[in-house]
């Protein structure tokens, strides 16, 4: 049965996308990037909008067609063929409703963004290092898969392999809007490499999803920043311990400190500082949005709280859970060696499952 009450927005929708449309080509707007990029996603948003109101006309328009062919036509062929019409368009538009409510319900403004990915070792010692580790090689070889690039900035190295902590900028297609579910602690149950009695440990890692914002989003002063210059550590060739390449910032109004070391050009580091400088003072602002989701939901979907446990890595049982949505998976192999997708999917389910149950449509 179609629902009447979507196709009465249809017009409003049809009407706000041509006023976009126009306003987008006006010189005044082109000239302000940050109202400029803001009605491009807008306008990208209400033309998908567009096509899905069409094709749900279109379906709705096929369903009373064949009923008018029905009740009119004597013809057994033709009746059999209305009646097929009449099947297939009702068995598509429930889908296509529930793609419409969906566009309907505002997005994530910062999913369209690149991320800063930043991984920190926790409780478990050696052990915890090494599966900070795991985990930063589980996101390198999902974003090989995904075609985004991935550009270390900082580390520092674990005693026995591993990271105490690993920060990576992370670019690519609506990359903010699919990693943001990977932030929270991920904890690890399985015999350590340095454990001699073959009893099992349970440690943990923090991952922090950032959007990476952009330039026009934060405005930096050079009198609110304080720079320092020191030599790199770690792996990185003859440059590494004889120049001072790389940079750490500090913020002085939020207290922020930044650093980036891993190019041996100095220019190169102070530029990525920046970039992530910029983010985690945007962030700080954007985590009150993240907070008044969160308010509202009851899972943890989705709400960048780097202190909640999301997720146990099982090794003995080979085993993966998912505690926002009591989700238990026996392929720990496989998405350890970075096939996650079916976490991520399932995630973004249950989100928008939420976001219609909060939508009055």
């Amino acid at each position: 049965m179609a629902d009447h009450s979507i196709l009465e927005k249809y017009e409003a929708i049809q009407h706000r996308l041509d006023e976009v449309g126009q306003q987008i080509t006006d010189p005044s707007v082109m000239s302000d990037m940050k109202r400029y990029v803001k009605l491009s996603q807008e306008y990208k948003r209400l033309e998908s909008l567009v096509k899905a109101f069409k094709d749900y006309r279109n379906l709705v328009d096929n369903i009373q067609s064949g009923k008018e062919m029905l009740a009119q036509e004597s013809d057994e062929e033709i009746r059999e063929m209305a009646k097929e019409e009449i099947e297939t368009s009702e068995e598509q538009l429930p889908a296509k409703e529930k793609e419409i409510k969906l566009l309907l319900v505002p997005a994530d403004p910062e999913d369209s963004k690149n991320a800063i990915l930043e991984i920190r070792a926790g409780t478990g010692g050696d052990e915890a290092s090494i599966f900070a580790g795991d985990l930063f090689r589980m996101y390198t070889k999902y974003c090989e898969k995904k075609g985004w690039r991935m550009e270390v900035t900082n580390l520092s190295e674990g005693t026995s392999g591993g990271y105490k902590e690993i920060v990576a900028n992370v670019s690519g297609a609506g990359v903010y809007g699919i990693l943001k579910y990977e932030s929270g602690v991920h904890r690890v149950q399985r015999v350590p490499q340095t454990e001699t009695q073959g009893r099992v440990h349970t440690s943990a890692a923090s991952v922090a999803v950032l959007p990476e914002a952009e330039e026009f989003d934060i405005e930096l002063k050079n009198e609110d920043i304080r720079r320092d210059e020191f030599c790199s550590s770690g792996p990185g060739g003859q440059s590494v311990n004889t120049t001072y390449s790389a940079i750490r910032l500090t913020h002085i109004p939020t207290g922020i400190v930044v650093q980036c070391q891993d190019q041996k050009s100095k220019l190169k580091n102070l530029d990525k500082a920046m970039v992530e400088l910029r983010s985690r003072i945007y962030n700080m602002e954007h985590q009150k949005y993240l907070d008044e989701i969160a308010s509202k939901r009851k899972t943890m979907v989705s709400t960048g709280d780097r202190s909640a446990k999301i997720r146990t890595y099982n090794w003995p049982q080979g085993r993966v859970t998912d505690h926002r949505i009591n989700l238990t998976l026996y392929n720990l192999q496989a998405i350890i060696g970075g096939d996650i997708d079916e976490i991520i999917e399932k995630l973004m389910v249950e989100e928008n499952s939420e976001k219609l149950k909060e939508a009055e449509i």
